[in-house]
């Protein structure tokens, strides 16, 4: 049993009682995401710790993105709104690395790999082995941004 998915329904409760009507819903909506990728594939399965904060790392993204299409869209309140959200499914992800570590961890990839100046021949390679290093704590959007930039790949 996932201690996370535990951790998620205590606060459920918690926040019903409190009768704070955002937090619930979010938890709810966490929940039921996690139930849809237990059940998801040929056979049920319990999530892991790591396949929640999964889980938790994909709706945070459908957040920020809303809350971006909102801005762009002249929507401000519901951006606010998908930006309180994800607030709250921050509360839940382990703390996002910056990027100074990001750019460590890259450089030394590309390093102990010799990948430098292969340009994105050697983007596969590269994300193969800081993508388990930095899942859950970073976007992905903006590691491969940055391997790419070390391989010197022009945008």
């Amino acid at each position: 049993m996932s201690a996370l998915k535990d951790q998620l329904r205590t606060d459920l409760t918690t926040s019903i009682k409190a009768r704070d009507a955002l937090r619930s819903s979010v938890i709810r909506m966490v929940l039921t995401a996690i139930t849809t990728a237990e059940v998801a594939g040929k056979q049920a399965r319990e999530l892991t710790d790591e396949d929640v904060i999964t889980v938790l790392g994909a709706e945070a993204k459908k957040r920020r993105e809303s809350a971006e299409a909102f801005a762009a869209g002249n929507r401000p309140e519901l951006a606010q709104k998908e930006r309180d959200e994800a607030v709250i499914l921050a509360d839940y992800l382990p703390e996002q690395m910056s990027a100074e570590e990001i750019q460590a961890i890259v450089t030394a990839a590309v390093e102990s790999t010799g990948s430098a100046g292969l340009g994105m021949k050697a983007m596969g390679t590269v994300m193969g082995i800081v993508s388990p290093q930095l899942k859950g704590k970073a976007d992905g959007g903006v590691v491969a941004a940055e391997v790419k930039k070390q391989l010197g790949v022009q945008p």
